[in-house]
């Protein structure tokens, strides 16, 4: 959808219901509508725009049907500190802390398929879990090992994914045609980044998860 100079920005595609707080805005580099999310938040989209996130220890998780291109990212963080918690959301009694993997893989594949996706034609790419929390646990392995295992277990392949590391990302994702950019941040991102993650892990002790999900 190119523009010359002198035309205006395209109108704004709506957003589907319960994602129109996500902030928007059009990407001139891309030409087209940009949704950005932050750590604790997903987005699913029909149109042609693409979702963007920075991620250091975090996940996403750029899910999508690729016949029908509807998809959209997640953007989460398992809080516990003992590596066994990443295998816990298997079991019978599920964990506050793994609640939030739980819950944004499943949010973001039931809204997928609550807007028309098929399961049999969903396709996943992974990225982030990079290792750049100082004195911590490697959160970001932990990450990585339960959304590896959770697609394993729920029959969805990883089609591609950029993880692990000791750097932050930038996430571009096109859910329309499963495309994707990924830029490796330099260390001066770090820092910011870090302290973002620190404030969502002590938003997420504060606040569990309630509530059970199932995968339609």
């Amino acid at each position: 959808m190119a523009l010359s100079p002198l035309q205006k920005t395209p109108r704004m595609p709506l957003a589907l219901p319960g994602f129109e707080h996500v902030k928007r805005g059009w990407n001139a580099a891309h030409e087209c509508y940009a949704a950005r999310i932050m750590p604790g938040e997903y987005y699913v989209t029909k149109n042609d725009e693409s979702v963007y996130t920075t991620l250091g220890s975090c996940i996403s998780a750029c899910i999508r049907d690729r016949v029908l291109g509807i998809g959209g990212m997640n953007h989460f963080m398992l809080p516990a500190t003992d590596l066994t918690e990443a295998d816990a959301w298997k079991s019978a009694s599920i964990s506050a802390s793994t609640r939030y993997g739980n819950y944004a893989m499943e949010h973001l594949i039931n809204e997928i398929l609550r807007n028309g996706g098929k399961r049999q034609n969903l396709e996943v790419k992974v990225f982030g879990g990079g290792r750049i929390l100082a004195n911590m646990t490697d959160v970001g392995l932990r990450n990585i090992a339960f959304v590896r295992d959770y697609l394993k277990v729920e029959g969805l392949r990883v089609t591609s994914e950029d993880v692990g590391d000791i750097f932050p990302r930038m996430v571009v994702y096109f859910p329309a045609t499963g495309k994707v950019r990924v830029k490796r941040l330099r260390s001066l991102h770090t820092n910011t980044i870090a302290s973002q993650e620190k404030s969502y892990i002590e938003s997420i002790k504060a606040k569990p998860v309630s509530g059970d999900v199932e995968l339609f």
